[in-house]
C-alpha cells in the first residue's frame, strides 16, 4: 500500500516540476519590453506558485503550503503595485 502512495506522490511531484519549468518558458518567451509584458510575467510565476504549493502539499507540509498560499498573492500584488504607482514612469 506505501507503493502505491509513493508512486502518486512521484507523479505529481513531477506534474509540479513540469509546471515550474513551463512557467519558466513562459517567462523566457517574453521580450523585455517590461511596461507591456509585466503583468503577463506575474500571471506565469502565478502558476509556478501554485505548482509549488502542489509540491509542498505532496511532501507532507500543509502548514507551510498553506501559509505560501496566502503570502505569495500578496506579493505579487505589492510588485506589480509598486510598479503602477512607482516614480519611473517611461
Amino acid at each position: 500500500m506505501d507503493d502505491i502512495f509513493t508512486l502518486i506522490q512521484a507523479v505529481l511531484l513531477l506534474a509540479a516540476a513540469v509546471f515550474v519549468l513551463l512557467a519558466a518558458l513562459g517567462i523566457l518567451r517574453f521580450k523585455d519590453d517590461l511596461p507591456r509584458v509585466l503583468y503577463g510575467r506575474i500571471h506565469i510565476l502565478g502558476v509556478a506558485d501554485m505548482a509549488c504549493i502542489l509540491a509542498l502539499l505532496i511532501m507532507g507540509a500543509p502548514l507551510l503550503a498553506g501559509a505560501y498560499f496566502i503570502l505569495a498573492p500578496f506579493a505579487s500584488h505589492a510588485i506589480a503595485n509598486g510598479f503602477f504607482y512607482g516614480e519611473d514612469k517611461q
